[in-house]
């Protein structure tokens, strides 16, 4: 029988399919945990998840007091950065208490002997004499902290000093630039000496990149914006294992933020930031290209910048970057489009807290403006978002110009339960639940893929004004 595909494309999947799986190819490996010095405690582990923060995938509840257990690690997390929570109680009639403690976890059966209260110390809990990873690293950190400070000391000499123009301030460059070359000299000398550990990965984070000295302050951050991504193997594929790639990055960013003045220039430098960020991991391993695209997705949509987000439409059609968010991508690109001011809201029906149904179209207000809020009862940013907001639109010149609809997206019973407790600071506010969250036909029509969002509209007609990222947006359209 003739193939119907053909052998370059069968080749090209499996080649993808190969990269896909690279990371997560191990063996399971057995943590065995020897508890003491508390009456009990559950005991979790936690592996870092695809959008960098741990979750719980293995849990042992009621172990005693000089009771051993054993945790069986799955082979798709590891090699891999894993979290170890006891929560404890001291006596029977303590309230648990929460210790973690970070591990590193490979191809060696690992065992444990822990005391929750001093978790992250070496003489109160240790692992077996011939463990490899967590002793490399805890070896490497110690001995880079030292290293680390001595350089330190000069960087904070040359930042503070009050003659850069002097023979003495030229000699402290040349020996800050020859610390800095024998500096990362010996993180790569680790590396090397570590090459077929797991956390030898996580060394280059330490290298401390090139930064001009010449100049004023805002020179050395665009100086050191330019420099800092040389310092990173983009080809290897086990640095989204960790943690610190997040943090990293994060430091990249930020270094943008410290140029931000307006709302202008952050969606100028944020986008920046994504495209050079970007292009430099397309040039290394897929699932670093694609673990970067979502990266500055999440960044781009957490923070409201449509001007990141149209960025991020040239990489999805390349079938060398394995986002894990195209769909999500694609989405928000259609809402950007489709969600202006001057065009019609989306209508929808909900029920109510106080059982009516909400129908927009149908709804009347004397105010002369209708501002629907999707948010989350458990979510950060919405609580920061909702208690400015509540407070504000309260005020006596506002709370007859403005009513506002808040749309919950909580899902789970747990959510709910959360929601329908907080909603109770809000009383004057109309609550309606999108039971499906973000897979309902609310949010998806308004192309909603986290919270908090902020949709003003005209009351009467029902119009979109704006989409405010922030109250300040919000108050400037409002008025």
């Amino acid at each position: 029988m003739k193939s119907l595909i053909n052998p370059s494309v069968l080749f090209s999947i499996l080649f993808i399919f190969r990269l896909q799986l690279a990371p997560g190819f191990g063996q399971d490996i057995s943590l065995t945990i020897h508890l003491r010095g508390v009456y009990d405690s559950k005991i979790s582990l936690l592996a870092l998840s695809d959008n960098q923060h741990f979750k719980p995938i293995l849990e042992k509840d009621g172990i005693k007091n000089r009771q051993t257990t054993q945790l069986t690690v799955p082979g798709k997390y590891l090699p891999g950065e894993f979290v170890l929570r006891f929560d404890y109680r001291e006596k029977e009639s303590s309230t648990p208490y929460p210790a973690e403690k970070y591990l590193f976890i490979h191809n060696q059966n690992l065992e444990l002997r822990v005391h929750p209260l001093f978790c992250n110390n070496s003489d109160s809990s240790y692992f077996h004499e011939d463990e490899k990873e967590n002793a490399a690293f805890s070896g490497f950190m110690k001995e880079n902290g030292l290293r680390k400070e001595k350089l330190g000391l000069l960087q904070n000499l040359l930042m503070n000093y009050d003659d850069p123009g002097s023979a003495f301030y030229q000699q402290g460059i040349a020996e800050y630039e020859q610390r800095r070359a024998q500096y990362n000299l010996w993180v790569k000398q680790q590396k090397e000496k570590d090459k077929r550990l797991f956390v030898s990965h996580l060394y280059d984070f330490q290298i401390v990149p090139k930064v001009s000295w010449q100049g004023s302050e805002t020179d050395r951050a665009y100086d050191l914006i330019d420099h800092y991504l040389d310092q990173m193997d983009f080809t290897d594929s086990l640095i989204i294992r960790t943690s610190d790639l997040r943090k990293w990055m994060d430091n990249y960013v930020n270094l943008y933020g410290q140029l931000v003045t307006t709302i202008a220039l952050r969606d100028s430098l944020f986008p920046l930031a994504g495209v050079r960020s970007i292009e430099k991991a397309r040039e290394g391993h897929p699932l670093v290209y694609g673990w970067m695209v979502d990266y500055f997705y999440r960044g781009y949509e957490a923070n409201a910048i449509d001007a990141g987000m149209k960025i991020l439409l040239p990489y999805l059609d390349d079938p060398a970057c394995l986002t894990s968010k195209r769909k999500e991508i694609r989405r928000r690109l259609e809402g950007i489009k489709t969600l202006i001011p001057g065009s019609p809201a989306p209508d929808f029906s909900l029920p109510a807290t106080d059982g009516t149904l909400f129908k927009l179209s149908e709804f009347k207000t004397p105010a002369k403006y209708l501002l629907l809020v999707f948010w989350s009862a458990d979510c950060s940013h919405c609580k920061e978002l909702t208690e400015q907001l509540y407070p504000w639109q309260q005020q006596s010149e506002n709370v007859n110009e403005l009513k506002v609809v808040a749309i919950s997206l909580d899902e789970t019973v747990t959510e709910v339960k959360a929601w329908n407790e907080k909603i109770r600071e809000f009383p004057n506010w109309l609550h309606l639940n999108a039971k499906e969250g973000v897979n309902s036909p609310i949010a998806e029509s308004y192309y909603i893929l986290s919270t908090p969002v902020l949709v003003l509209l005209d009351a009467k007609s029902k119009v979109i004004i704006s989409l405010p990222a922030t109250l300040e947006e919000l108050t400037h359209h409002s008025h």
